[in-house]
């Protein structure tokens, strides 16, 4: 990796060996030298979370011109840290990608999700960040009608850049007979959403209750078309920038009215 291509940072929460980062892989080779920092299995609904006790190793998998793929024992987010600290030392991302994740990223799920863990540590460096997404769980999913809007995507992002503090939450609906092509895209923002029924228990054999955590989702406000919830179950592919600032600047001036009492 010692040309002046732009290099792009991958990681995800699915694994390495997942079909999805690898689809990713392959879309995005022509574009620049890839670095992959992967965790060596699933960390789905890691978040922005992070190792503080837990000792972390580098794992090469697999080494050729303009690709490089590492596996981490940690979180997405150690896998960012770990690349940029140890694999990127003598040149930095020019951009980083998460994903592709099997499953939706959309709505609240945003603040769960580890493939966006990637990309708000990758935009907390100030590093233009992309996370990707397709709504199939399936580890065979078909990522395929993805590639060229994947290209063009992270092209652009490439080229132009992003907001400082914004990275870019792309999902893709899942293609059915009903469905054979994406309707368009749609810049959205984030539904109001809520999980419910998150918890099942079971009983084991020898005799002690235990938890699965599954859960279903509802969106709060269905007749909304303004939201990636909407777009993705109408066909279209959403497009949610995201902030790392997370302040409610609209509520600074009740919040200051409610406290000024308060001594």
């Amino acid at each position: 990796m010692k040309n002046k291509k732009p290099l792009i940072l991958i990681s995800n929460d699915d694994g390495y060996q997942a079909k999805g980062i690898n689809s990713l892989i392959k879309m995005v080779r022509e574009l620049g030298d890839v670095l992959v920092c992967a965790p060596d299995g699933p960390r789905s609904g890691m978040a922005c979370a992070f190792s503080a006790a837990t000792p972390l190793t580098l794992t090469l998998r697999h080494k050729e011109q303009g690709l490089e793929v590492w596996s981490c024992n940690g979180t997405p987010v150690d896998c960012v840290k770990m690349a940029l600290a140890e694999l990127c030392k003598d040149r930095r991302p020019d951009l980083v990608l998460g994903g592709i994740n099997h499953g939706d990223n959309g709505t609240v799920n945003t603040h769960y999700s580890g493939t966006m863990g990637v990309v708000m540590e990758g935009c907390m460096k100030y590093i233009p960040s992309v996370a990707y997404s397709l709504c199939d769980f399936r580890a065979d999913a078909d990522f395929e009608p993805l590639t060229p809007y994947v290209k063009q995507f992270t092209q652009q992002v490439l080229r132009h850049g992003l907001p400082r503090g914004v990275c870019l939450n792309i999902n893709f609906p899942v293609l059915t007979s009903q469905l054979s092509t994406y309707k368009g895209v749609k810049v959205c923002r984030m539904a109001f959403g809520s999980w419910g029924n998150e918890v099942s228990k079971c009983h084991h054999p020898r005799g002690y209750d235990y938890w699965w955590m599954v859960g279903q989702y509802t969106n709060d406000e269905p007749e909304a078309e303004d939201t990636d919830n909407w777009a993705v179950t109408h066909g279209y592919v959403s497009i949610t920038p995201t902030r790392m600032d997370v302040t409610a600047y609209e509520a600074m001036d009740a919040v200051s009215q409610l406290l000024t009492n308060v001594t």
